[in-house]
């Protein structure tokens, strides 16, 4: 019996995550679900605590590796309209938490708001970004951020202040179930001068990351001062391989994931690296990634 199926929302049984993840990895979710209305969204969230149900996010699945056996409870995706629309009144855009990253940079620059550019090129969703302050060299999405609206696992809606938020190199406060949607205050530029500007940064963002047809997900966190590819090109890493996952020789940070690649081969590539790389320089590097 389906636990869910009062609420309008999409339900599906036993769906490979690895038709979903970035790295097509993943093992099947008991239940994947895709809300429709935001009081759809609290009634699973609430069904799922009631029938003791674990309950996870999943976002673009950029970030993101799954264990090939599958995780079980609930999955949910927040894909409707009502999660990934944004608009704007003045200097300030609101963005809903489901939105793509991409999608919201690209908005912000058509409406003449600059900050968010820099984080061109950078996959996932304004959530997924916001709970790990997604940033590049120019600044993290942290900065721009004045309110965010959360859900928690039992279903209370909580608007965070600026004053309540506390944003650090690659993590934030934001550690709720579900980022409902975050409010943003931009610098107002000339459209025109904002997309040369974007597409510029695009071009030399995509240069150094690998083309491939199959999965590719972004490793390691770049240590504060320091760059991680940089420290795996040292250890000579670049084109090890481990079963069917390699790391890229386009770009050290990146692994590869080839037909057959499997989670515990990912694993053991990621040992090794971390175990050379301290070796050679004595850093540890951290993963990136969220690992179910």
């Amino acid at each position: 019996m389906n636990p869910f199926s009062e609420f309008d929302a999409q339900v599906q049984t036993d769906v490979p995550l690895s038709t979903i993840t970035w790295s097509h990895l993943g093992g099947p979710a008991q239940y994947l679900i895709a809300p429709q209305t935001v009081d759809a969204l609290t009634g699973v969230v609430k069904r799922a605590r009631e029938e003791q149900l674990p309950i996870r996010i999943l976002g673009s699945g950029s970030n993101l590796l799954v264990h090939d056996r599958g995780v079980p409870g609930v999955v949910l995706r927040l894909t409707a309209p009502v999660f990934t629309e944004a608009n704007t009144q003045g200097n300030r855009l609101k963005a809903a938490g489901g939105m793509k990253l991409g999608d919201l940079i690209s908005f912000a620059v058509g409406k003449g708001l600059s900050g968010l550019e820099s984080l061109v090129g950078i996959p996932g969703t304004v959530g997924g970004a916001l709970r790990g302050n997604t940033g590049a060299r120019n600044g993290d999405i942290g900065q721009w951020t004045k309110q965010a609206t959360v859900m928690t696992t039992s279903g209370e809606i909580i608007v965070h202040s600026k004053e309540d938020l506390v944003f650090s190199y690659r993590k934030s406060s934001l550690d709720e179930l579900v980022i409902l949607s975050a409010e943003f205050h931009l610098s107002e530029e000339d459209p025109q001068e904002l997309t040369r500007r974007l597409q510029k940064q695009w071009i030399v963002t995509k240069a150094s990351q690998p083309v491939a047809d199959e999965g590719l997900c972004l490793i390691f966190k770049d240590p504060p001062g320091m760059d991680a590819a940089m420290l795996i090109e040292q250890a000579q890493l670049k084109g090890t391989r481990v079963g069917e996952v390699e790391v890229s020789d386009r770009h050290a940070n990146f692994f590869l994931f080839h037909e057959n690649a499997s989670f515990e081969d990912t694993l053991r590539l990621i040992e090794l690296v971390t175990q050379q790389v301290s070796d050679r320089s004595g850093i540890e590097l951290e993963v990136q990634p969220t690992i179910w």
